[in-house]
């Protein structure tokens, strides 16, 4: 008997999807930082053993679209509704629960298996033990915190309405609190995963980790960093294109250009004397030869394209067209 299926990761920004999804596959798939709407693609990760493979797809966080760019964004994330056999619903403990109702709306329709994350409890205080058994209760329980032996009265209360709360919006949904960044409660919850997958052969071969190339990588790794170093608008207002990717068995030669909407975007980007571009550009490199395991020579250039983000014909040359 082989089980294979699509575990779809939803939710709204900043919630730790891409943190989750980078713990269950244990490969570095997704971009993880501390800025909201990062994830603009659906990425796939794949797990794969001799009897089973779960897809797993980190989604855009969901969002109300101000300009064409987040309508794309917005459409990968219901096209994971479309597709999944499991789906993980990542909140966390200080979210409005009612925040983007008509998406919620939808996941409450679903017939599918949907499993309910409340992530980042660590956060709920020292008392991070919240579940007293270490988060080894099933995942099938509607109030999982209910099954603690010494709870921090504060602390579980404050759990219980939140609990509570997310079970009145899904009533269907299994609920499991967890801390993706401390991987607490994760073991449990691929556990669960693996009950619910349905028989079925691989759906990609048993090598592959995920469905997007290299280039993909080496545009999400440069885009990270400018997420990182650069504050405001400016990160949301950049595109990475990888121009060219020539590989030998133990270097890789790559150019990127940095896409830009205004030209006052491309003096910030390239700092004075190029003093910052140099700097993502050496982070870049550094993360790039973690990622691919050999010596990276990395050229990147800034370009202006007015107002990308808002030009369908521009969002698909950038690979945002989700069918």
């Amino acid at each position: 008997m082989h089980k294979a299926g699509f575990v779809n990761i939803v939710g709204n920004p900043n919630v730790g999807k891409s943190t989750l999804m980078n713990q269950l596959v244990g490969e570095r798939i997704s971009i993880a930082t501390f800025k909201a709407q990062t994830t603009r693609h659906r990425i796939m990760g794949i797990v794969n053993t001799d009897d089973m493979q779960i897809v797993f797809s980190d989604t855009p966080g969901v969002l109300k679209p101000n300009y064409k760019l987040q309508e794309s964004m917005l459409a990968f994330s219901e096209s994971a509704l479309a597709d999944a056999d499991v789906l993980l619903y990542v909140t966390d403990v200080v979210e409005n629960p009612e925040k983007n109702m008509d998406f919620l709306e939808k996941v409450q329709k679903m017939t599918i298996p949907v499993i309910l994350l409340i992530n980042k409890i660590d956060s709920l205080g020292d008392r991070c033990s919240v579940l007293g058994d270490g988060g080894k209760q099933s995942a099938n329980t509607q109030h999982p915190a209910s099954n603690t032996q010494h709870p921090a009265p504060n602390t579980q209360q404050l759990l219980n309405t939140i609990v509570e709360k997310w079970h009145t919006l899904l009533p269907n949904a299994e609920i499991l609190p967890i801390s993706a960044k401390n991987k607490f409660g994760v073991d449990m919850l691929l556990k669960r995963i693996k009950e619910l997958l349905p028989e079925s052969p691989a759906y990609f071969d048993k090598e592959q980790l995920t469905d997007k190339p290299a280039r993909f990588f080496v545009s999400e790794i440069i885009r990270e960093k400018i997420l990182l170093y650069y504050d405001k608008e400016i990160p949301y207002s950049v595109e990475v294109v990888v121009e060219s990717f020539k590989e030998t068995e133990k270097s890789i030669n790559i150019r990127a250009i940095i896409y830009v909407e205004r030209d006052s975007q491309k003096g910030i980007i390239i700092g004075h004397q190029g003093v910052a571009l140099k700097k993502v550009g050496m982070e870049s490199r550094k993360a790039l030869e973690r990622f691919f395991d050999k010596r990276i020579f990395l050229e990147t250039y800034v370009k202006v394209d007015k107002d990308w983000r808002s030009s369908q014909k521009e969002l698909n040359n950038f690979g945002y067209n989700p069918e």
